[in-house]
């Protein structure tokens, strides 16, 4: 098994570590409604997915319950 001969300077670590950074989620346009949502995700506007509507209308903008988000 190989074994490393010297210590990996922090430089040399951090310039690793730069490019593990998060990056901005990706949008797609509804074909229904034509707002922006997640790809392969339900729209949280019109509720449909795949030519469909998945979701009644008034489910996504009701909540059922009681407390404060």
């Amino acid at each position: 098994m190989a074994v490393p001969k010297q210590k990996q300077s922090h430089s040399r670590t951090n310039k690793r570590r730069s490019q593990h950074k998060v990056g901005a989620p990706v949008l797609n346009e509804c074909p229904q409604c034509h707002q922006p949502r997640r790809p392969h995700r339900v729209c949280g506007n019109c509720g449909s997915y795949g030519g469909r509507e998945v979701v009644a209308q008034s489910d996504v903008d009701v909540h059922d319950h009681d407390h404060d988000h």
